[in-house]
């Protein structure tokens, strides 16, 4: 079980849901995302999953038992809802998203104002060419139905002929006997006239539509007086659909740069960030920040120390950064951004349109995570950056941040493994978590096993370090240069001195403390300094020493049995004539597992490109051997 939901309680976030439209996302037993939704009420969409069970499918009830915690992020319409929606299932892959899954992208109206007589088109991706783009949108068919009534109103062409070379080769076609198409193929336009034409077309899809809609009105009434209901329908029907069509979108754009975008929201002593991530041009996601802050900060002050505290430790930054309020020191932070991204980066403040649209949406949602999650939040802080100083504290140390832990795995010295676990400000990071196979140890040896991961993994980082002082690179790539502020063993003192002894010889001055149990295999205290301390099991910090030790034990385990699976997987083949180490991969790549390659016959086995009819013969004769008495 992951920690992020050990203390969610459904029933007591249910009642905090807002009455607005947005995005929810369902988390399930390894927090993996299993299901994203949208909903014009988040509140009364979301209740819906735990309520009575009456008309919901098998595959939805099986979602529901899965489900263990829920978020949401708050948009401006329903609109915004389906285009987020789609981003974030194309990112997180939901396995209950199974309708959606088909990488089905939303259209766009595509203006080919790089060819002589333009045209316009519904395309389902915008490229980096001259054409014009407008969109995405999520209704196909009112997009169908605009392109259409764009055809209409201004006589575009549909016809993919090479104009203007092809001018006068052939009679126009039918549209321009039914009044839909000036026909430039004909000569019977200008391209001055039609290119008229397009930029009207181009101003209505820009927004300024209002003269097309007063037409249609007036059609639509006239229509009506004259009691020719049907056709006052299809007008009313086409004014809809210029309005879904031309609805403004805040959360995609066409010019596929990295954002992040930037909200903040203070009260009293606290504050939250919330940061958008905008990737390849499309919002793909959200995280927020707790902040504890001074009553008197300025929403300025706050800025500045969340983007030195946020950007000094993310592996990531964006070519643009978009906050709510100016800070003093933005020259000097875009030149520190800059010089560590290795391009240039901008942090900017919009003040119209889309951009200061999204960032009013960040600040929404941080609004909506401060006034309904602040206790949780308060709760998670504790146990986590909280828990890591009450650590601090009882150690004696001066800061504490990042903890690595390890451990070794073995069955009576058979395949023995090492685990490096870390845990940055209370919490796993297993992006930097790392498995070693002993190499150099024989048998049942945890001691000499631990001291070769522990020199493994500090004079790899110290080589690490060695080549980023000389090639002035940024860590990037490096899988060993961060050292830890803290060295948790899983045991006691014999563990404890082991790291001591290695760090010594590496010249590393490193605090290392072992995580005690008692006989009950329970966790007691700590060893550090060639004492016991005891810690008292109702604190925040035991709770973690505790998350520690389990986490690192249950990846040690993990990576010994897929070892001595796979070890067991290959002892099998080993023993099959003629078969060597490329025939025994080709078999696992086809068949997948031991029992498949049993059941199969010569003539499927010859199917295989490293198998002749002689190996494949030798494989179905070694299992037809086996299983004779």
């Amino acid at each position: 079980m992951q920690d992020s939901y050990i203390n969610f309680d459904i029933k007591e976030e249910l009642k905090k849901l807002p009455q607005k439209p947005g995005v929810y996302l369902m988390h399930g037993p390894g927090d993996e995302i299993i299901y994203v939704g949208k909903a014009v009420n988040l509140k009364n969409r979301v209740r819906q999953y735990f309520q009575s069970p009456q008309g919901k499918t098998a595959k939805i009830l099986k979602m529901i038992s899965l489900i263990r915690r829920f978020e949401y992020i708050v948009v401006d319409s329903e609109l915004e809802a389906l285009v987020l929606e789609n981003n974030l299932i194309k990112e997180n892959r939901p396995k209950y998203n199974t309708l959606l899954k088909d990488d089905k992208t939303y259209p766009y109206i595509r203006v080919s104002t790089d060819e002589a007589f333009p045209r316009i088109t519904k395309t389902r991706k915008a490229k980096k060419d001259k054409a014009r783009y407008f969109g995405p949108f999520t209704n196909e068919t009112a997009v169908r139905e605009c392109i259409d009534l764009l055809h209409k109103l201004f006589k575009i062409r549909t016809c993919n002929r090479n104009l203007p070379k092809d001018i006068g080769k052939e009679r126009p076609c039918l549209y321009y006997h039914l009044g839909q198409c000036s026909a430039p193929c004909a000569g019977e336009i200008s391209e001055e006239e039609y290119a008229e034409s397009i930029e009207h077309a181009l101003d209505f899809l820009s927004g300024k539509y209002d003269y097309v809609k007063s037409y249609l009105t007036s059609k639509m009434e006239e229509c009506s007086e004259n009691l020719e209901f049907e056709r006052a329908i299809e007008y009313r029907e086409l004014i809809k659909n210029i309005d879904a069509v031309t609805e403004r979108q805040k959360v995609s754009y066409l010019d596929n740069d990295d954002r992040d975008i930037i909200g903040i929201a203070a009260e009293g002593s606290s504050a939250v960030a919330q940061v958008f991530f905008i990737r390849g041009g499309r919002l793909i996601g959200r995280e927020h920040f707790f902040i504890d802050t001074d009553p008197n900060d300025t929403l300025t002050d706050i800025t500045e120390s969340f983007l030195n505290r946020y950007y000094t430790g993310t592996p990531f930054i964006p070519k643009e950064i978009r906050i709510q309020c100016d800070i003093p020191q933005r020259e000097l932070m875009e030149r520190w951004l800059s010089e560590a991204k290795g391009q240039r980066v901008h942090i900017n403040v919009p003040k119209k349109g889309s951009g200061e649209k999204l960032v009013e949406l960040a600040v929404k949602n941080a609004e909506t995570v401060l006034q309904k999650d602040k206790e949780k939040l308060k709760r998670e802080e504790l146990r986590t950056i909280g828990a890591m100083n009450e650590i601090k504290d009882l150690l004696g140390l001066y800061q504490l941040q990042r903890v690595e832990s390890y451990d070794i795995s073995n069955t009576n010295g058979y395949e023995s493994v090492g685990s490096m676990v870390v845990f940055e400000d209370g919490r796993p990071k297993r992006n930097d978590y790392r498995k070693f196979k002993i190499k150099t140890v024989a048998g049942p040896d945890d001691y000499a096993s631990m001291r070769e991961v522990l020199m493994r993994r500090f004079s790899h980082g110290l080589r690490e370090k060695e080549s980023l002082n000389e090639a002035g690179s940024s860590e990037a790539g490096m899988k060993f240069s961060k050292f830890p502020d803290l060295i948790m063993m899983d045991g006691g003192k014999g563990q404890v001195n082991i790291a001591l002894k290695v760090l010594t010889e590496l010249g590393q001055d490193i605090p290392v403390c072992g995580m005690v149990k008692d006989d009950r295999h329970r966790t007691r205290g700590l060893y550090f300094d060639n004492k016991e301390i005891a810690v008292d099991s109702g604190s925040e910090a035991f709770k973690l020493i505790t998350r520690i030790q389990d986490e690192t034990h249950r990846f040690a385990i993990e990576y010994h049995k897929s070892l001595r699976s796979k070890a067991q997987v290959r002892s099998v083949l080993d023993d099959i004539p003629g078969v060597g180490k490329v025939r025994r991969k080709a078999l696992m790549r086809t068949f997948k597992d031991i029992e498949s390659i049993r059941n199969a016959g010569v003539e499927e086995l010859m199917g295989i490109p490293e198998f002749d009819r002689r190996s494949a013969q030798s494989v179905y004769d070694f299992f037809r051997q086996e299983k004779s008495p």
